[in-house]
């Protein structure tokens, strides 16, 4: 199946990631020896054989953008600041969804300029879908075997669907449970989608959800590649402040609180007041 996208480098991250999909799968469910790394998050042979790959991959497509991964993290901000493009990876977000057996774990790559999100990649090695997107360039579902389909975050639930909010099965804060008590009061019952990894994004993109509020913390890895396909879907991610959500070439790589929304949602500036209570 020949892919057709409107970057020139779409494509070929998106055959990489489906291939790093495929060298993690032998690792899963087989009991794989688990390391823990210094910040005491897992790290598995799969994520080594999928940041390998991809390391190896992205440098072939072209040597003069640089590559920041989970995996190979260790490189002095002095030398970041000094980056105008580079790709930023995780290869396998959702360690520990795949430690347990879960299916929800991806691969993640994204093309930043500037500290923004050019586009993005998110791969599901257990099924082989694949979400590609980026601001201005639109947003697409690939399955196997099947012709990409574009997609797009809905501004409101259908009339039978309640208020949908994406939430993290193994992450949340006492901030993030007052906002979701305050959404509760203005928008009526929610309803609460927990899924793993960045397939969070993902949902809100395809319109099977509303809103991400993240009052936790992720890693800049975690989110890039997922905020490219949402802004691309007619979505966009925001800090507490109503700013673009960015990945500047600070220091630390722990992101700033952020939310997750359609760019058109009528309820956005409540949103921002309940975040910053």
């Amino acid at each position: 199946m020949k892919l057709n996208f409107p970057h020139p480098l779409m494509a070929p991250v998106v055959e990489l990631a489906l291939k790093a999909g495929e060298v993690i799968l032998p690792f899963w469910r087989v009991n794989v020896a688990v390391t823990a790394k210094s910040d005491d998050s897992p790290v598995t042979a799969a994520d080594m054989a999928a940041h390998h790959l991809i390391l190896a991959g992205l440098t072939a497509l072209d040597p003069s953008i640089p590559v920041l991964s989970e995996e190979d993290a260790n490189i002095p901000q002095s030398v970041r600041a000094a980056w105008q493009r580079w790709w930023l990876v995780d290869p396998l977000d959702g360690t520990k969804e795949f430690i347990s057996g879960s299916e929800e774990f991806t691969v993640n790559i994204a093309l930043i300029e500037q500290g923004r999100v050019v586009f993005g990649v998110v791969s599901m090695p257990t099924n082989g879908r694949f979400y590609v997107g980026g601001a201005g360039l639109g947003a697409w579902r690939g399955d196997k075997g099947v012709e990409p389909l574009p997609i797009q975050v809905r501004e409101v639930p259908a009339a039978s669907e309640a208020f949908t909010v994406v939430a993290s099965r193994r992450h949340t804060s006492p901030e993030q449970e007052r906002l979701l008590a305050g959404l509760s009061d203005s928008l009526g019952e929610l309803q609460l989608a927990n899924i793993g990894s960045s397939l969070k994004f993902c949902l809100l993109a395809e319109g099977a959800a509303d809103c991400y509020p993240r009052l936790a913390p992720t890693s800049q890895w975690d989110t890039a590649a997922a905020q490219g396909v949402l802004e691309g879907a007619g979505g966009e991610v925001m800090d507490l402040s109503g700013e673009p959500f960015c990945y500047p070439a600070r220091e630390s790589l722990l992101n700033e609180f952020f939310l997750a929304l359609p760019a058109k949602a009528a309820w956005r500036e409540k949103l921002l007041a309940l975040a910053r209570n």
